[in-house]
C-alpha cells in the first residue's frame, strides 16, 4: 500500500501482468522504440515545425539533462500547465524519462485551483506558457511559488520574462548524452485531474504499466499504425487527448501527431488537408461548429477517416450527420480519467455507433450497473456504473477520506454515472447520479461553485443545476436566492473570477427566486429545479 494512494493488490496486479492487461515498459521508453524503429518519420507537428521521431527523441534527452541539472529528482511532482504547443509533449517526456511524474493541469484552470493542485501535489517546480489568452500565467505561477515553500521552480515556455522564472529553452544544453530510463514500469508516472465532483480537482494516480497498456490498447482499437495522423484538437491535458489513443497512444504506435492551437474548424480544417489528418477528437460541443463548416470549406477533408466524439454524451441526430456531412466514420468514445475507456467498434453497425457508446476496452475490464442498493440490474434498465480492471484506480493521490466514498470494499469504482446495457453488451450513457453539470466535455462541481455563489454579498443560498443543451451538452444553470436584489450574470462572473474559479465554471445563466425548493430530507430538490429550468 503506497502512502499517496492504493495500489493494484499483488494477486490482480500478477494476474493482469500474466495476461498482457499491464505495459513492460515506460512511458518514455515508448518513444525511445518508435525513435530507434522509425527514427526519420514525422512524429510532431506543431506552429514551432516538425520533429522527426529522432529529432524528438534527442529534445526529450536534452531537456531531461536540464531539468537534472536544477535539479528535478526522480518521484518529485512537476505541474504542467501548458497549451497545445510543442513544449507540452516535449516536457512530458523529458519528466517521464527522469522518474519525474507531471501534474497534468489544464491551461484553463483558475490560479486557485492551480495552487490547490500544486500544494496537494508537493509540485517543485511549476511549468508554464508566456501567455495564454489574456492572461499571464508567469504572474500567477510567481504568486503561487512565494505562497508554496515547496516550489523551487518556474519554468516558462516562450519568454520568461523577470527573474526567477526560467525559460525551458535555457535548459536545453545543445547536446546531451543518451539517458537511460530513471523508473520502473510500476512506478507513479503522471497525475490527471478528475473531473472535480467533489470542489477542487482531485488527483488521479497513473502509472507507467496501466497508462501504457491504456495508450496501447486504445491504439489497437482505434486501428492506430504508423500512417496514422492524429489532430490533437482538445486541450493536450485531457485524458481523452492523451490516450484515447491520444498522443502516447500514436507516438507509440509510430504514427504522427499534430497539435491544433485551437478547436475552430477553420483553424483545424487546413491542418486536415496540409498534413493528411485521418483521426481526431472532439467533444459533443464542437461537432456542430465543424458540420456547418464543412458545410461552406473548401479545404479537402478527404484524409479524414475518424472522428472520435466524447466526454459529454453526443445527441443521436447530430451523430447521424458526421458521416454523410464530414466524410469520415464516426466513433464514439465513453471514459474517464479514473480508467475505463469504451469504444464503438470501428466496424459496428451504423444504428450501434450512433445510439452508443460502445464496450469497454480491456477484456479484463469488469462492469456492474447497479441499482441505488447495489443490486445489479437487468440490460436495458438504467442504473450506476461501477468498474474495476487493469487500468482503473483504487484510489485517489492523498485524498484517502474519498476511497470510501467513491470506491466499494472489493475495489470497483463508483463512477456516477447512469447506464444502461444493451443485450448486445454496450453501454449507453443516460445521466449522472453525481452532482455536477458536464459543460462541453468540462465537468464542473457543483458545491464548488455553490461555495463562490455563498461568498457573494446579500446571497443566502445558492444551488447549480446542469440542463440539456444542444451545442454544450449542459449549460449550467444557478438559483439563487438573496437579501434585496440578486448579483446579475455578470455580477456573477466577476466575482467567481476574483475568486480564481476557471471561466467555464461561470453559470450560463443566474435565476432569483424567493425560497430554494426541498425534499423531504430538507435538501434542495434538484430535480425540482432542473423542471423549473426547463418547463
Amino acid at each position: 500500500m503506497s502512502p499517496d494512494w492504493p495500489r493494484l493488490p499483488d494477486e490482480d496486479l500478477r494476474s493482469y501482468r500474466n495476461q498482457g492487461f499491464r505495459e513492460e515498459r515506460t512511458l518514455s521508453l515508448l518513444l525511445r522504440e518508435q525513435a530507434a524503429a522509425r527514427s526519420g518519420a514525422t512524429a510532431l507537428v506543431s506552429r514551432s515545425g516538425r520533429l522527426t521521431y529522432a529529432e524528438l527523441d534527442a529534445r526529450v534527452d536534452r531537456l531531461a539533462h536540464g531539468l537534472s541539472g536544477l535539479p528535478v529528482r526522480a518521484g518529485e511532482r512537476v505541474l504542467v500547465r501548458l497549451p497545445n504547443r510543442e513544449e507540452y509533449v516535449v516536457t512530458l517526456f523529458a519528466l517521464l524519462r527522469i522518474g519525474a511524474v507531471p501534474v497534468l493541469a489544464l491551461p484553463s484552470l483558475g490560479p486557485a485551483e492551480v495552487e490547490s493542485l500544486a500544494e496537494t501535489s508537493g509540485a517543485c517546480a511549476l511549468v508554464v506558457a508566456d501567455r495564454y489568452g489574456r492572461t499571464d500565467p508567469r504572474e500567477e505561477a510567481a504568486r503561487i511559488a512565494e505562497r508554496l515553500p515547496r516550489v523551487r521552480h518556474v519554468l516558462v515556455a516562450g519568454d520568461p520574462g523577470e527573474a526567477p522564472a526560467r525559460s525551458l529553452a535555457s535548459l536545453d544544453p545543445g547536446t546531451a548524452p543518451r539517458r537511460e530510463e530513471a523508473a520502473h514500469p510500476e512506478d507513479l508516472a503522471l497525475l490527471l485531474l478528475s473531473g472535480g465532483t467533489t470542489g477542487t480537482p482531485k488527483l488521479i494516480p497513473r502509472t507507467h504499466a496501466d497508462y501504457g497498456y491504456n495508450a496501447r490498447a486504445s491504439a489497437q482499437a482505434c486501428g492506430t499504425g504508423p500512417d496514422t495522423v492524429y489532430l490533437a484538437v482538445l486541450p493536450v491535458a485531457h485524458n481523452f487527448t492523451m490516450v484515447s489513443p491520444g498522443i502516447v497512444g500514436v507516438l507509440a504506435a509510430g504514427g504522427t501527431v499534430v497539435l491544433c492551437p485551437d478547436p475552430s474548424p477553420t483553424t483545424a480544417f487546413p491542418l486536415i488537408a496540409r498534413e493528411r489528418v485521418t483521426l481526431t477528437s472532439l467533444v459533443p460541443a464542437l461537432v456542430p461548429s465543424w458540420l456547418e463548416e464543412a458545410g461552406r470549406t473548401r479545404e479537402d477533408l478527404s484524409p479524414l477517416r475518424t472522428l472520435q466524439v466524447g466526454g459529454a454524451r453526443l445527441d443521436e441526430g447530430t451523430a447521424r450527420r458526421i458521416g454523410p456531412e464530414l466524410g469520415c466514420r464516426l466513433q464514439q468514445v465513453f471514459g474517464m480519467a479514473e480508467g475505463l475507456n469504451s469504444y464503438t467498434a470501428l466496424d459496428a453497425p451504423e444504428e450501434t455507433v450512433c445510439t452508443t457508446q460502445g464496450r469497454p476496452l480491456s477484456p479484463a475490464d469488469e462492469v456492474l450497473v447497479v441499482d441505488e442498493s447495489g443490486e445489479p440490474v437487468p440490460p436495458g434498465t438504467a442504473g450506476e456504473l461501477l468498474t474495476r480492471g487493469p487500468y482503473t484506480l483504487r484510489g485517489y493521490y492523498r485524498a484517502r477520506e474519498l476511497d470510501a466514498l467513491r470506491f466499494t470494499p472489493d475495489g470497483f469504482y463508483r463512477t456516477g454515472d447512469l447506464v444502461l446495457r444493451t443485450p448486445e453488451g454496450d453501454l449507453v450513457v443516460v445521466g449522472r447520479i453525481k452532482d455536477q453539470v458536464n459543460r462541453a466535455g468540462e465537468k464542473i462541481a457543483a458545491v464548488e461553485v455553490e461555495e463562490h455563489l455563498l461568498s457573494l454579498p446579500g446571497v443566502r443560498s445558492a444551488a447549480l443545476v446542469g440542463v440539456p443543451d444542444p451545442h454544450l451538452g449542459e449549460r449550467s444553470i444557478a438559483f439563487l436566492t438573496a437579501e434585496g436584489p440578486a448579483p446579475s450574470r455578470e455580477e456573477v462572473r466577476a466575482a467567481l473570477l476574483r475568486r480564481g474559479a476557471a471561466p467555464f465554471k461561470v453559470p450560463d445563466e443566474v435565476r432569483s427566486i424567493p425560497a430554494l425548493p426541498l425534499t423531504g430530507a430538507g435538501k434542495v430538490d434538484k430535480r425540482r429545479l432542473r423542471e423549473m429550468s426547463t418547463g
